[in-house]
């Protein structure tokens, strides 16, 4: 055979076997194709499984279930719930079951039996004047007791010990028995003040003083005592007419000294002040920290922590 004739014969085996070829590859496009929309309609598990699948390997993770969120009993506090039974069934009676008061009780705790008061038992020093609850503790999962305190006309109170089931959403309760009297929480020990520094009449001590009278009677602007890009807006209706500081006490010895110290130095104060409206006086007490800058004392906190630096929520 001519050497012309062996170069065409090969070109055209090579032409088939190039068909050949091509011809795998979209039959493997085809079945790829046809595996990937199969695996689309059967969800995401098989779609990862039809991508690593394919042609070309690619590792595809399943997509994956959103979080819930969901809050359980553990997490859950019923003593709203307790406080709200506590003052329905204290105001309500068996011999008539028919009021809001004992429909309200009878709803949050289906079945606890309803209390039968006397006759007189509206008489002023038997009146209920408030219910508050006091105290709860989780004994087991879903169960609680939530101490409850009643206050009365003549100003007696009376402690209830409420038992609690909260549902596993964590957002259903349901009081499960009738409330037990039970002494009331003993007086705890307070630990000893931190603020045993004295602070005389000074920069810092008018300071205080400029600033709650700004803040608690509007006369004056808050701003000018705050430190830079702290931000506490004032009491607004404006409480009391005047507000006289009666002792300031620090947590430093920094703020006992005569002259301001350098920039920078921050102090923890209590005021001890003395508000005054129509209604009469009233002693109020205020935890402040105080920042030292350019001679003079900024207020930067506010104990309750209110005052924020600008541009934080």
């Amino acid at each position: 055979m001519s050497p012309g004739k062996q170069a065409s014969g090969s070109e055209a085996a090579a032409v088939v076997a190039a068909g050949v070829r091509l011809e795998k590859m979209h039959r493997r496009v085809r079945l790829s194709r046809l595996a990937l929309f199969t695996a689309i309609a059967a969800g995401p598990v098989a779609l990862g499984v039809a991508v690593v699948s394919g042609p070309t390997t690619v590792a595809a993770t399943p997509k994956a279930e959103p979080s819930t969120g969901r809050t359980t009993a553990a997490a859950a506090d019923p003593s709203g719930y307790a406080q709200l039974f506590v003052g329905a069934w204290l105001r309500s009676s068996a011999s008539d079951t028919t009021t809001a008061q004992a429909r309200l009780a009878q709803s949050l705790a289906p079945d606890v039996e309803l209390p039968a008061p006397a006759a007189d038992a509206h008489e002023a020093h038997a009146r209920l004047e408030s219910v508050t609850a006091v105290r709860s503790a989780q004994y087991k999962p879903g169960r609680w007791w939530v101490t409850v305190a009643a206050q009365y006309a003549d100003a007696s109170v009376r402690y209830f010990a409420v038992p609690v089931a909260a549902g596993d959403d964590g957002g259903s309760f349901t009081v499960t028995g009738a409330p037990g009297v039970v002494a009331g929480p003993t007086l705890a020990e307070a630990a000893p003040s931190p603020y045993g520094v004295s602070v005389p009449k000074g920069e810092l001590s008018s300071t205080v003083g400029q600033f709650l009278g700004a803040y608690l009677t509007g006369a004056g602007e808050v701003e000018r005592y705050l430190a830079p890009d702290v931000k506490l807006p004032p009491v607004s209706p404006a409480p009391y007419n005047a507000v006289t500081v009666r002792q300031v006490l620090a947590v430093e010895e920094a703020a006992a000294e005569e002259k301001v110290p350098g920039d920078g130095t921050t102090v923890r104060v209590l005021a001890q002040v003395e508000a005054r409206d129509e209604a009469g006086r009233w002693p109020l007490t205020y935890e402040l920290e105080l920042t030292a800058r350019s001679g003079r004392w900024d207020v930067a906190a506010l104990a309750s922590g209110i005052a924020q630096k600008e541009g934080r929520s």
